[in-house]
């Protein structure tokens, strides 16, 4: 199963980040990234630009879709990045992320991804079965 694991911050985990060394935070991410790379769970992690960079677009039933330039949100609802994980189950997925170098107030929202047992029945769907020939074609690449 897959799980993906987002960080999401708190003003008590930005209060409590700024008194780090960065250095000591890449560090931490980096040991924590080969844990998972060693373990053969890793499939992918990021990290994300500053919201100030990022946008929003809203859909709306009446006008075209609206773009706000960032920062946008409160800092509880946005998210600083995340990894995607392949484990055995649940249970897995709680111990990773209990095993994130986070600091106090800090959150990892933890979220099964979706996958082709989540839509038998639309199995004969043709964008289902396009999604099988899409996702075998980026295993070879």
């Amino acid at each position: 199963m897959k799980y993906m694991l987002i960080m999401r911050a708190t003003e008590e985990a930005v209060a409590a980040s700024a008194d780090i060394d960065f250095t000591e935070i890449i560090n931490a991410m980096g040991r924590f990234n080969e844990e998972m790379i060693n373990a053969g769970v890793l499939l992918a992690g990021e990290g994300l630009s500053d919201p100030s960079e990022g946008f929003v677009v809203t859909f709306t039933a009446d006008e075209d879709p609206l773009v706000t330039d960032g920062p946008y949100g409160e800092i509880h609802e946005l998210f600083n990045g995340f990894w995607i994980l392949q484990v055995a189950g649940r249970a897995e997925a709680v111990e990773w992320a209990k095993k994130a170098p986070l600091g106090p107030g800090a959150k990892l929202e933890v979220r099964r991804v979706t996958d082709e047992s989540d839509f038998e029945d639309f199995a004969d769907n043709e964008y289902i079965q396009k999604e099988k020939v899409w996702r075998q074609e980026a295993e070879t690449k």
